[in-house]
C-alpha cells in the first residue's frame, strides 16, 4: 500500500496539469489549501482518505485512480468521462506518467467560445474524428478537418474549440515537457525502374 500512496502525488498533478488547473482554482473547488495541495502533489504529506475523496470529485475519478489500486483481473477499460463547460473528455490510458490518450468531444452550444489562449508545460497531438476543430496557436489560426491532424508545444498560447455550429471529436495525445507522439511513416512507394529519385 505505502507504494500506491507514493505514487498519489504524480497521479494528482498530472490530473490538474490535464484541466488546465492551478493550485489556487483547485484549493477553490476542494476547500483544500493551496500549501496542502503543493504538498501532497509534492509527495511531502501523506494523502488521507479526507484529501483524497473531494480531489477525486472535483477531477471526475475514482478513489482506485488516484491510488492506481492493482487491477482485478478484469481486461476491460473502464472510461470514466469528464465534463466541464460544454467540453467531456474520456481518458484513454490510465498510468498518470508518460504520454496520456483522451477522447474529446466539443458540444458547440454549451462550449465557453471566449477563445482565452493558455500555455502550460507539455507537448500535444491531437487528431480530427469528426467535425472542425479550431486551433489558435500563437499567432495561427487553423482549422482542421476529419482525417487532419496537428502537433504542438503547450507553452506556445494555444484555444481549441469547435469550428463553425456543429461540435467536434478528437483524440488528443498529452505529454509532460520533453515527451512527444512519435508516428511511424508509412512505407515509401517504389518509383518505376529508370526514373530518377524526387528531389
Amino acid at each position: 500500500m505505502t507504494d500506491e500512496l507514493t505514487g498519489v502525488g504524480p497521479r494528482l498533478r498530472a490530473l490538474r496539469v490535464q484541466r488546465d488547473l492551478t493550485l489556487a482554482q483547485l484549493s477553490e473547488q476542494t476547500g483544500i489549501s493551496v500549501s496542502t495541495l503543493s504538498r501532497l502533489e509534492s509527495g511531502g504529506r501523506r494523502p488521507t482518505l479526507e484529501l483524497l475523496l473531494p480531489l477525486a470529485r472535483s477531477h471526475g475519478v475514482t478513489l482506485d485512480d488516484l491510488v492506481d489500486a492493482p487491477p482485478t483481473g478484469d481486461p476491460r477499460v473502464h472510461l470514466r468521462p469528464v465534463t466541464e463547460n460544454g467540453m467531456t473528455m474520456v481518458p484513454l490510458t490510465r498510468r498518470a506518467e508518460g504520454i496520456q490518450a483522451f477522447k474529446v468531444v466539443i458540444d458547440a452550444d454549451g462550449y465557453d467560445d471566449s477563445r482565452t489562449l493558455r500555455t502550460h508545460t507539455g507537448y500535444e497531438w491531437v487528431y480530427v474524428m469528426e467535425g472542425r476543430l479550431r486551433l489558435l496557436l500563437g499567432e495561427h489560426d487553423l482549422v482542421l478537418g476529419p482525417g487532419e491532424a496537428a502537433e504542438f508545444d503547450t507553452r506556445v498560447p494555444h484555444w481549441l474549440g469547435p469550428a463553425g455550429d456543429d461540435g467536434v471529436e478528437f483524440l488528443s495525445l498529452f505529454g509532460k515537457e520533453g515527451e512527444r507522439a512519435h508516428l511511424r511513416a508509412g512505407p515509401r512507394r517504389r518509383r518505376p525502374e529508370g526514373t530518377a529519385p524526387a528531389d
